[in-house]
């Protein structure tokens, strides 16, 4: 038995992006003008299809594993009217010969270039392959903006270890180690994170408010309760920086 509820239907981004953030991410994006856009992890590719409407005449290739998303992301291409200038393709990006493209997006994903324990360095290495010289990636990667407690630690994900992040100077020291030089670096605000994750939630506590007799309300109320725990539990511990990184041509 499922609950038929469209999958994350309230959030118009899969992470903590505001329509204000987004709108300035693509005008700078769309400034160097690429002719070709991976979004490596895309989900339901709301913000390469952005760049495509911003950029008249570029192509986009969207790569993730989870059909749904997909699905939402042929759809809403199709809608725009972009659906000639985008395909989508269910695969694993680890080792993916997609590129190089002029513009690479890996937000919220870089676990999808690499089965590494942390993925950073080595996903930021295969960016660095993955984007033509004259190019950019816009690479959205969790941070610690304090070093977590153990009892924070505990809280959070399965398994959560301090060495599961860098802070902010350690991931900008990643990405230059890998080849590239940052041209723009931002952090997502707590409101930001905080619509996030209400999003994330919000549709399926609609419904478990309203059927608390159903077969799987206890099962999605122990969900829900885990993941919000969780949330609590990282809740101005963990960031997001979105970083805008320029290929090192030393």
């Amino acid at each position: 038995m499922t609950i038929d509820l469209p999958r994350l239907a309230r959030l118009t981004f899969h992470g903590p992006l505001s329509e204000a953030r987004a709108t300035a991410m693509v005008q700078r994006l769309a400034a160097n003008r690429p002719r070709t856009v991976l979004d490596i992890g895309c989900g339901w590719a709301e913000l390469l299809l952005r760049v495509l409407d911003a950029v008249p005449g570029a192509t986009g290739t969207g790569v993730d594993l989870n059909a749904e998303d997909l699905a939402r992301a042929r759809k809403n291409a199709e809608e725009r009217g972009l659906g000639d200038r985008v395909r989508f393709a269910e695969e694993s990006a680890v080792g993916t010969d997609r590129g190089p493209a002029d513009l690479v997006l890996c937000l919220g994903a870089t676990q999808a270039l690499s089965e590494a324990e942390p993925p950073t360095a080595e996903a930021l290495r295969a960016l660095r392959r993955l984007v033509t010289d004259r190019g950019r990636v816009l690479v959205g990667e969790g941070f610690w903006q304090r070093p977590p407690t153990e009892a924070e630690l505990s809280g959070m994900w399965p398994g959560a270890a301090p060495d599961d992040h860098d802070d902010l100077r350690g991931l900008l020291d990643l990405a230059v180690d890998a080849g590239f030089r940052p041209e723009w670096t931002e952090t997502a605000s707590l409101q930001e994170w905080e619509e996030f994750e209400s999003g994330y939630q919000a549709g399926l506590e609609v419904w478990l408010a309203q059927h608390p007799d159903h077969p799987l309300a206890p099962e999605t109320r122990a969900r829900l309760d885990r993941h919000r725990g969780q949330w609590m539990s990282y809740r101005g511990v963990l960031g997001i920086a979105y970083l805008t990184l320029v290929p090192d041509l030393r």
